[in-house]
C-alpha cells in the first residue's frame, strides 16, 4: 500500500522537507504544528494559551481536510518549552477533546522552531 501524502490549505505549509500529513492505510499521521497563522506563515502573538489554540485550529484543519475530526484523534505529543505552562496549555488542549480523549505524550524540550513555545503533533484514526 502507497501512503497518501497530505497537503492543505487549512494549515500552515511545511516549513522544511516533510508532509503536513500522510495516510497509511487507517492511520493519519500529521506532522508536529506550531502556531503558524495558515494566512501569513507567522507566529501568532500572545502566550501558551493563544499559541496552543493555534496549533488545534491548525491540527483541525488538517484533520478537515481528510474528513474527519479531532474525535477521530487516538495520540497526541505534546512539545513545550516550558512545563510550567502545563496548566494552561491542558486547559485549552481539553476544550478540543471533551470526552474520550486521545493517549498522549508531553515532553520538555530546548526549543521550537520559530522561537513557538508548543507544538502538537497527532495519530488519527479513521
Amino acid at each position: 500500500m502507497k501512503p497518501l501524502i497530505v497537503a492543505t490549505d487549512k494549515a500552515p505549509k511545511a516549513i522544511g522537507p516533510y508532509s503536513q500529513a500522510v495516510r497509511a492505510g487507517e492511520l493519519l499521521f500529521c506532522a508536529g504544528q506550531i502556531p503558524l497563522d495558515p494566512a501569513t506563515g507567522q507566529l501568532v502573538p500572545g502566550g501558551i494559551k493563544e499559541q496552543t489554540a493555534r496549533v488545534l485550529e491548525n491540527i483541525k484543519g488538517v484533520l478537515a481536510s481528510q474528513g474527519i475530526g479531532p474525535e477521530h484523534v487516538v495520540k497526541t505529543t505534546v512539545f513545550m518549552t516550558n512545563l510550567a505552562d502545563f496548566a494552561a496549555m491542558n486547559e485549552v488542549y481539553a476544550q478540543s477533546f471533551p470526552t474520550n480523549p486521545p493517549a498522549r505524550s508531553t515532553v520538555q524540550v530546548a526549543a521550537l522552531p520559530k522561537g513557538a513555545q508548543v507544538e502538537i503533533e497527532v495519530i488519527a484514526a479513521y
